[in-house]
């Protein structure tokens, strides 16, 4: 049975109830009555129907035809007005910048992309993303005012509470960037800056709805490899907001390993894995995905990869297996620690190898001697697409707007 987060029936706590009623609403595309609320959520009769009275006022909330159930009156439905509130979500990657305009039930309805500027002049960067972002909302006709702000993921460390993007390693020039407060400035929208796993793993739980897991790990492969947490539905940031750097584990990176008889050995998954080494794993193999020298040109050659997996190349197959294979490996650690029950994979590089690197990641994870949980894990496939980084991102907005959760009510500028 899906859990309900509980509400309270104090007036000094309106606002968290709100949200308690909204949530409710917004997991149950099929629509609410004001019985079936006050039974979900534990409010009273009374503080259903004046919440429900402010959030249909409000435009986020409507009253979407009636049911009979049993005797007496038919009772009203009522269904998220998707269209009421929009966010914004941006991820920052050392070869582009992604940018996706959702709406209030989470689905993707614009989206763009530019190149990463040099972090050279913080001014520059800030003018392109403000710029993008501007455009979006202006291209998609949205009004201004049914932004609820705008969410930033981007390669960790950062200093989340000054909102600065500190030294990411695979962008060398973004130091000490005070991105957050900038772009507010710039766009006139509240901003949250996040480390790009964190805002992955929050997508994935926000847009989850009733099949949402309280406890989950996602792993992360985009230019570099990480894992965001969520722990009984609370993403696991840590001190500092940089939680979820996990390259560092050591796995046999079998075949990724190179050595003559494809035995493997230990070594650093997010090492072994890096996108820029396996296209010179590729090459050694005898495929050739074209030269690499920045990020631009390894995300190209990730492309001819992907079509060539599509295409049914037998080594390109077997090279996007063994990164999964690896992976996998990782995972099995984590499940261990934590004991999770699921294992979500994505990323911008995960999305163009997942479906020949899923099914090896899954059989590393379920058939590892090394796991310890003896219930079932689920091993899967994220829904959010390549552009899952920049989805979680506005996610951060909508969760951090709509979730009752006292922690993050409070969206700063």
């Amino acid at each position: 049975m899906t859990e309900h987060r509980r509400g309270a029936n104090l007036p000094s706590i309106g606002g968290f109830n709100r949200t308690v009623v909204l949530d409710a609403v917004r997991r149950s595309p099929e629509g609410l009555s004001r019985v079936e609320l006050a039974g979900r959520t534990g409010l009273s009769a009374q503080t259903v129907s004046n919440v429900t009275r402010f959030l249909i006022e409000a435009g986020m909330i409507v009253e979407s035809g009636t049911v009979v159930s049993g005797r007496g009156k038919p009772r009203t439905i009522l269904r998220l007005e998707a269209a009421s509130r929009y966010a914004v979500g941006v991820h920052v990657d050392p070869a582009i910048v992604t940018y996706v305009l959702l709406d209030l039930a989470g689905t993707v309805v614009a989206q763009s992309t530019t190149s990463t500027p040099s972090a050279d002049d913080p001014a520059e960067v800030v003018r392109t993303i403000a710029g993008a972002v501007d455009a979006l909302v202006t291209g998609a006709r949205v009004d201004v005012d049914a932004v609820l702000g705008v969410g930033v993921a981007s390669p960790g460390p950062i200093d989340a509470e000054a909102g600065v993007v500190l030294d990411p390693p695979f962008l060398p020039r973004w130091r000490d960037v005070p991105l957050r407060d900038a772009l507010a400035g710039a766009t006139g929208y509240p901003v949250l800056l996040e480390k790009d796993v964190t805002a992955a793993a929050v997508g994935e739980m926000f847009l989850a709805g009733e099949s949402a897991a309280r406890n989950f790990a996602f792993v992360y492969f985009g230019t570099g490899f990480g894992v965001g947490l969520v722990l009984d539905h609370e993403p696991v940031r840590g001190v500092g907001s940089n939680a979820g750097d996990a390259g560092h584990i050591m796995v046999d990176q079998g075949p990724l390993a190179g050595t003559p008889d494809g035995s493997g050995t230990r070594g650093e998954v997010g090492a072994a894995v890096a996108p820029d080494r396996l296209v010179q794993v590729a090459a050694a193999r005898g495929l050739d995905l074209g030269p690499v020298s920045d990020a631009a040109s390894v995300d190209r050659a990730w492309d001819v990869l992907a079509a060539a997996i599509a295409a049914g190349d037998e080594e390109a197959c077997a090279l996007a297996a063994d990164t999964g294979r690896a992976m996998g490996n990782a995972a099995v650690l984590i499940v261990n620690l934590l004991d999770l029950d699921r294992v979500v994979f994505g990323g911008p590089f995960w999305s163009r190898i997942a479906s020949a690197a899923l099914p090896a990641a899954r059989s590393a994870i379920v058939d590892s001697p090394l796991l310890v949980p003896k219930h079932p894990i689920a091993v899967e496939d994220t829904d959010r697409g390549a552009d899952v980084a920049a989805v979680g991102a506005a996610c951060l907005v909508l969760d951090a707007a709509l979730s009752p959760r006292a922690s993050t009510l409070l969206i700063r500028r």
